[in-house]
């Protein structure tokens, strides 16, 4: 099997390649392409398939196939390796304009019995709005049957996307977005569910252990508010620690520490800038806003993340990995970050990855087999597997 080490990396260049602000766009060659890392050296990545337009979220079934999402509405399979080219039956109708579309998935906790999976998707609703939903149905063979949407938002006229992970007990936690009007003042609004993360039952219904459940003027939904636009969430298994990370305007994209009833100040503080460079705050801090725990100055438009526990890469265990769309606002700089932590979840060391293949990162999972496995977010979009040389 060919291996290409990058310094002498040959890639192809589009001929719609050039932009005012970016870099030519390098198409993604076959592979295998071999790199090195700070702690785990000798890394292969493996393109798996290809031809997935602009994929967003997949999700392992037992025995190794693949579920992914695609923003412009399709369910489709990864089956022994091979896209099948048919996507699955049984998907809503999904309002896929500009950001809004088919967004992230998940398996219950129990999928082995009730082969239920769960997705959230932006819900076309009357004179052109939308609105952010969670649904789920019931994997058969051909796509999902029972499909049935469990909570959806208010109408709104623009729709960022949204991540949703189960948490040990089976809770599912939820990531909204608040990024441009007419939302963004929705982050701090206790009556609206965007800019938020929100914290269901698998049915759709409130936890009654929520931290405004019974509190006038709150949705009981929210679990955190003061958000802009979040693309990740990692929930750490043995623990149990939700993380969210947060694209920030421009610079001031966040990893945080999702606690209940806490206030993450979006749009009050941040440390990022406006697109014309001024700033959105004179301090990123403030009392009774939670800080960070991570920051990206410049911006690395910060995506799908995990942690990683598996035994493959003995030198990345319980590591968080973020995919990076690009970095400091240019284009064709996408690249996969690793951040180490402490046992008191403080910043170590931080890694950037994958940024020889000049491809956006979409979403990282790690896969049953231990091994780690990305989106890329193009139009030939590609599964890509990370696994340790021999």
């Amino acid at each position: 099997m060919r291996s290409v080490y990058f310094p002498l990396l040959a890639a192809a260049i589009t001929s719609a390649a050039f932009s005012q602000t970016g870099i030519p766009h390098v198409g993604l060659g076959t592979g295998p392409f071999v790199f090195d890392t700070a702690e785990q050296h000798k890394v292969r990545a493996v393109v798996v398939v290809r031809g997935i337009p602009h994929p967003w979220g997949m999700a392992f079934l037992p025995g190794g196939n693949i579920l992914i999402t695609e923003r412009r509405g399709n369910l489709r399979m990864v089956r022994d390796g091979v896209l099948d080219p048919q996507p699955l039956a049984g998907l809503p109708k999904v309002y896929a304009v500009n950001n809004a579309g088919l967004f992230d998935i998940a398996l219950h906790p129990k999928f082995a019995e009730n082969r239920l999976v769960y997705f959230t998707y932006s819900k076309a609703g009357p004179d052109g709005q939308n609105a952010i939903t969670l649904a789920r149905g019931r994997l058969e063979k051909d796509g999902l049957a029972e499909v049935k949407d469990l909570f959806t938002g208010e109408w709104t006229k623009i729709l960022g996307g949204s991540r949703i992970a189960f948490d040990p007990k089976g809770l599912i936690f939820m990531t909204t977005g608040a990024a441009t009007a007419p939302l963004i003042e929705k982050a701090q609004d206790p009556m609206s569910v965007y800019g938020k993360v929100l914290r269901l039952h698998d049915d759709g219904t409130v936890p009654q252990d929520n931290p405004f459940v019974g509190k006038a003027g709150y949705r009981p939904e929210i679990y955190s508010l003061g958000h802009r636009d979040q693309l990740g969430l990692a929930i750490q298994p043995e623990t149990g620690v939700v993380l969210s990370n947060e694209n920030g305007p421009n610079g001031g994209d966040e990893v945080n520490l999702i606690l209940p009833g806490r206030n993450y100040g979006w749009p009050r503080v941040s440390f990022g800038r406006n697109y014309n460079g001024a700033p959105i705050s004179g301090s990123p801090l403030a009392e009774s806003v939670e800080p960070p725990l991570v920051v990206w100055l410049p911006s690395i438009a910060p995506s799908g993340m995990a942690f990683y526990s598996g035994d493959r890469f003995p030198g990345w265990k319980g590591n968080l990995f973020v995919g990076g769309m690009r970095r400091g606002e240019i284009a064709g700089t996408g690249r996969l970050e690793r951040v180490v932590f402490n046992d008191k979840m403080e910043e170590l060391q931080r890694e950037s990855m994958l940024t020889e293949l000049q491809q956006r990162i979409r979403d990282v999972r790690q896969g049953p087999d231990g091994l780690l496995y990305v989106l890329t977010e193009e139009e030939d979009g590609a599964l890509i597997r990370l696994e340790p040389v021999q």
